[in-house]
């Protein structure tokens, strides 16, 4: 009983702070500086975590200025917060996350840019985009996995996006994502993957007792005359070291 209660009461904080994040998206955003919003992204995130029961812990150096690009891998709904507390950065993110209630309003104001997975030419596009963006000093991160993983053994990774991280001769920053519980052991509370529904994965994240999000930032690199998939499998290589040493 005394689990559940404290669960709701987390439940509770959450959705109150998911609130003030759209009141501050609506009103405190339009006059706020660029730098003035991503200081409040990364706040408003760290204070999700607080909410949820979640400690932060972060090893590694991210990236102080732009441009970079993070590649990390997927495990929870909770990835992106937990990165935009340990380091602002814009995500890519398909096209459906824009249209979901709440999440899709956050996930804009947060600069989030969508694709939609299932057109070549869309991928064409983003990739585009993302170059621009490196080229004008800006900090992106996508999950190369695709998807969300069992946090057992990562996906292979998509080489697409990272055509843009050569295009711009940018620097590729591997990242390393965890969740344990109380005694330092794998936590998989908050995994999302296959048939579980994301209240339910929100349900037992908030039941679970002192969760840790470990974030292990690795050395950035360039792809130095590598094609992106000979890059990509480096970097795979580089994730995988990262998340299973924490």
């Amino acid at each position: 009983m005394g689990r559940w209660l404290r669960a709701l009461w987390r439940l509770g904080a959450l959705l109150w702070h998911v609130l003030h994040g759209l009141w501050l998206v609506g009103w405190r955003f339009p006059r706020w500086s660029a730098e003035q919003q991503q200081a409040q992204v990364q706040a408003w995130s760290i204070a999700l975590l607080a909410c949820a029961g979640i400690r932060l812990q972060v090893q590694g150096q991210p990236a102080l200025q732009g441009p970079a690009l993070l590649v990390a891998n997927h495990i929870s709904w909770l990835d992106i917060p937990v990165l935009h507390a340990a380091r602002y950065c814009r995500f890519i993110s398909k096209s459906d996350v824009q249209n979901w209630p709440l999440i899709g309003t956050l996930a804009t104001a947060g600069g989030t840019l969508y694709i939609e997975r299932s057109s070549r030419r869309d991928a064409l596009r983003m990739v585009h985009d993302m170059q621009a963006a490196l080229v004008q000093g800006q900090v992106l991160a996508v999950f190369p996995e695709g998807t969300t993983g069992d946090g057992r053994q990562m996906l292979p990774f998509h080489a697409n996006l990272l055509q843009a991280a050569i295009g711009a001769d940018a620097p590729v920053q591997p990242v390393g994502l965890r969740f344990v519980d109380a005694q330092g052991a794998t936590s998989f509370a908050p995994s999302y993957i296959g048939d579980e529904t994301l209240l339910g994965s929100i349900w037992r994240t908030l039941c679970a007792d002192a969760l840790v999000a470990q974030v292990h930032f690795g050395a950035p690199e360039r792809a130095q005359g590598r094609e992106r998939r000979a890059f990509s499998d480096a970097l795979h290589a580089r994730v995988d070291a990262l998340r299973q040493s924490l």
